[in-house]
């Protein structure tokens, strides 16, 4: 497999804990695991050995959160994501990797700042009004970002963790909908990886060993996330995108 030391191997699979827990309690936290990925191995191969393991976060975070999702609000999301990740599988075939950290992480502070402004002036309702023709424009454009983001960097989830909490998804229906939307996304991503050669024999090897690792995480989160407040989880999405955002740009 790849020339790693037990100690980081021993990082990526406390990464690969963080990404269970971050799929069925804090969303966005993964982007801790982006980080610990891209510092132990090759940045560009990282994103396709991380890919594996956020999918086997998302089935089980489907598992337990499946009868929350808002479906209106998904199908509104997938054409615009679809795009996005067009554009993303685009920019990763000439991009460097300091053009894409700093790209991504630009956009994760900037949609950070701008759902905290936007909380801060109106109170959101339950479930926005995605169907409105300002809510569609919203959607087309995080979806947008949403896509590019997962596809370069497995950096979406912030991004739609900052729509999801504009739209006002209290938490359950907040991780039912974005368990679905990134099993369905990161899927679909896997032939675009494949063609980039991010995913081949050697990587899947990796990932069979540190896929063990997302079950107790997984477990881990659930048994947190009723423990949470409303206004806290809201806080630690925001928290865990800023600081991903931050750690990306100075790298």
């Amino acid at each position: 497999m790849y020339s790693i030391t037990l100690w980081e191997f021993a990082a990526l699979a406390a990464a690969a804990v963080l990404v269970g827990f971050s799929k069925t309690a804090v969303s966005g936290a993964n982007t801790v695991s982006l980080a610990i990925f891209a510092a132990v191995l090759p940045a560009r191969e990282s994103t396709g050995i991380l890919l594996p393991v956020l999918i086997a976060g998302d089935i089980l975070a489907v598992l337990t959160y499946r009868r929350h999702a808002h479906w209106p609000t998904l199908w509104r999301l997938f054409p615009a994501v679809a795009a996005g990740v067009v554009l993303g599988t685009l920019f990763m075939v000439w991009a460097d990797d300091d053009m894409v950290r700093t790209s991504i992480g630009a956009i994760l502070l900037l949609m950070a700042a701008v759902t905290v402004w936007r909380r801060r002036r109106e109170d959101a309702p339950e479930v926005e009004d995605t169907a409105s023709r300002a809510g569609r424009a919203k959607a087309r454009s995080y979806g947008v970002l949403g896509g590019f983001t997962t596809m370069v960097a497995n950096a979406g989830g912030p991004v739609m963790s900052m729509y999801l909490l504009s739209a006002g998804f209290r938490k359950l229906g907040f991780l039912g909908t974005s368990a679905w939307f990134f099993l369905i996304v990161n899927s679909a991503k896997v032939p675009f990886s494949v063609g980039l050669g991010l995913i081949n024999g050697r990587s899947l090897l990796l990932d069979a060993a540190l896929v063990l690792f997302v079950v107790p995480g997984a477990f881990i989160g659930k048994a947190c996330v009723h423990r949470i407040n409303q206004r806290l989880f809201e806080r630690l999405v925001i928290a865990a995108t800023v600081v991903g955002g931050a750690q990306l740009l100075l790298r």
